[in-house]
Order: structure tokens, then sequence, then C-alpha cells
């Protein structure tokens, strides 16, 4: 089995043919739910607008998926002006012998540094305590407008990533993420949805 590196590197190596010339390691924070919903919204309640992109045709088969969520930031918060953009890997209803996965890459464009529950200023936060999920995000790195997101740990059939999310200037649009892991093929092209740029 390769190592997550290994795959980072080739992921890195296949979506990007020239060396990226402004990497940088964005900042992830573990947060709980509901407090994270208070960075968007004075009530700490949010109205959300979810969609799905199905792993249908995949081996991974028909009841995996990876959920994409948005909220707005209301007038008075921290994220007044933003939208919240959540993602969820969830492998909970498929194939248990597919090969599992290290992550996912996402065209998002800029992200917008806010200061998150227990005064953490981050780029992602992670909701860790208070929703779904057991897997979290080891680390993100941005390579110009594309981010590599790494799990904690491989995410197999059974499984479901925690949400993970960052806040941006824009509205959404749908657009094609990649998963990355081990098996072949080792990509997994999937609806999402993420800020316009």
């Amino acid at each position: 089995m390769k190592s997550k590196p290994a795959i980072v590197m080739a992921a890195a190596a296949a979506l990007w043919p020239t060396a990226p010339a402004n990497s940088a390691n964005l900042t992830v924070v573990e947060v709980g739910a509901p407090a994270v919903n208070c960075v968007f919204n004075s009530t700490c309640t949010a109205i959300v607008d979810d969609s799905t992109g199905p792993l249908a045709n995949t081996s991974l088969g028909g009841g995996g998926f990876l959920q994409s969520r948005t909220y707005p930031g209301t007038s008075g918060t921290p994220g007044a002006g933003t939208t919240a953009y959540e993602y969820r890997l969830d492998l909970r209803g498929a194939n248990p012998f597919a090969d599992c996965l290290a992550g996912v890459v996402i065209n998002f464009g800029p992200v917008k540094q806010l200061t998150y529950p227990q005064a953490q200023p981050g780029h992602v936060f992670v909701t860790t305590q208070g929703g779904l999920g057991s897997v979290g995000i080891q680390s993100a790195e941005q390579d110009g407008d594309v981010i590599t997101f790494t799990f904690s740990q491989y995410l197999c059939g059974g499984q479901t990533s925690y949400f993970f999310g960052m806040a941006a200037t824009t509205g959404p649009q749908t657009v094609t993420a990649t998963l990355f892991g081990i098996g072949n093929p080792p990509f997994i092209q999937v609806d999402a949805r993420t800020p316009t740029h």
C-alpha cells in the first residue's frame, strides 16, 4: 500500500503538470457544532442548501456521495458578507470491498480567513463535535485556486468524514472535484459546489 505522502504527490503531479509557484498550507482548526454556526449567524443556527455528488458509476457504488453545503454569513457576525462552504464525503453506504480514499482536490478559489470558536484564526474548519463523521482533515494545501485536502486517515466503506469547510466572498457554482486514493483508478471525479471564481 502506498503511503499518504506518495498519494498526495501523485495527485499533485496528475493535476498540475508544472510545479506550482505559490503553494500555501492553509490553517486547519477543529470546531464543534452548533458553536461554529455563530461565526455566520447571530442566532447560531444555519439554514443550509445541500447537494450531493453520487459515486454510483465508481467502484464505491451508489451508496457513496460527496455532500456540498452552503449557507450565508449574516450581518453582525464575523462571517458577514461571506458564504460558508462545507463538504462531507459519506461512504457509509458504499461498497465495503472498494479501495479507500485519502483525500479530495477542489478548485475552490480564494479562501476568507476567519476566527472560529475558541478564538482560532483559520482558513479551514473541521466540525469534530456535534455532527456526523469520524475522519478529519490532516492538511489543506492551496496551489493557486486548487486546494488538496488530505484526510487524517484513509476513508473506507462504512465511514464518513467530518464536515469540513471554508468561507468565501462569492456565491456557489457547480464544478467537478477529484477524490484520490489507492486502487485503480486512483482518481474519481464527482460533482461539488464551490465559490464562483
